[in-house]
């Protein structure tokens, strides 16, 4: 339980920061959502591996990492604190926005931007917080939260930037996108999580694990640097 309460804490304050921020129109969104990202994952990545995104949990699935028990629960608390983030969000910022719809060539160009950047997510998620070729390194968090920073600023303005299921959820309930966009934010960041496990199977074939075991039957305490193993 301690692990899907870190990830609803995580995934919350990055959607709060998300739905906040494109709300009020801050122009340093990119770099506080990139920050919020960054700070979470060195805050509850030592008890829930710090994933905050169902794309990364499913990339951490099919890379070995996360059992098929605690990967429904991960999602579940993602999407779950989403949405509870999007409606605070519009609470505190007391704005009527106006829903982003695309159609046409912008439809699938947002398609491509969000698989390709959830992927670039997911690749380095996986490779700077679980590859045994990097323990106990101290800049994980950075390289992750630099990754949606750099998607932010490069695709946001095409696609929103979400690079994750729970975001996107929350995008739009808080009304920034309409309801109609919610296939692209599932299918192509799923895709692209998906794709990322396989390609660090296929990278890295003497560093894969048999699948994580279920949550009941794993310790309950480990160091750091084994729990983000262990889950992402």
């Amino acid at each position: 339980m301690r692990r899907y309460i870190a990830e609803f804490i995580g995934t919350f304050f990055l959607v709060f920061t998300v739905c906040t921020a494109v709300l009020s129109n801050a122009s340093l969104a990119p770099v506080a959502i990139g920050g919020v990202l960054a700070a979470m994952i060195f805050a509850g990545g030592h008890i829930s591996g710090g994933h905050f995104n169902p794309a990364v949990s499913i990339a951490a699935y099919v890379r070995g990492k996360l059992g098929a028990m605690d990967l429904a629960w991960y999602v579940g608390a993602q999407l779950v604190a989403g949405m509870a983030a999007a409606g605070i969000a519009r609470f505190v910022v007391d704005v009527d926005p106006t829903a982003v719809t695309v159609s046409g060539r912008a439809l699938w160009a947002a398609v491509v931007a969000e698989l390709l950047f959830t992927f670039a997510l997911a690749y380095t998620v996986l490779n700077v917080a679980t590859s045994k070729d990097h323990p106990n390194n101290s800049f994980y968090g950075l390289a992750i939260g630099f990754t949606v920073l750099a998607g932010a600023v490069a695709v946001g303005p095409i696609s929103g930037g979400a690079f994750n299921p729970a975001v996107g959820l929350g995008v739009i309930v808080g009304g920034l996108a309409g309801w109609s966009a919610l296939w692209i934010y599932l299918v192509a960041t799923l895709l692209g999580g998906a794709i990322a496990g396989y390609t660090f199977r296929y990278l890295n074939p003497d560093d894969l694990d048999e699948p994580a075991a279920p949550a009941a039957e794993r310790p309950t305490t480990a160091a750091p640097r084994q729990a983000r193993a262990r889950t992402r």
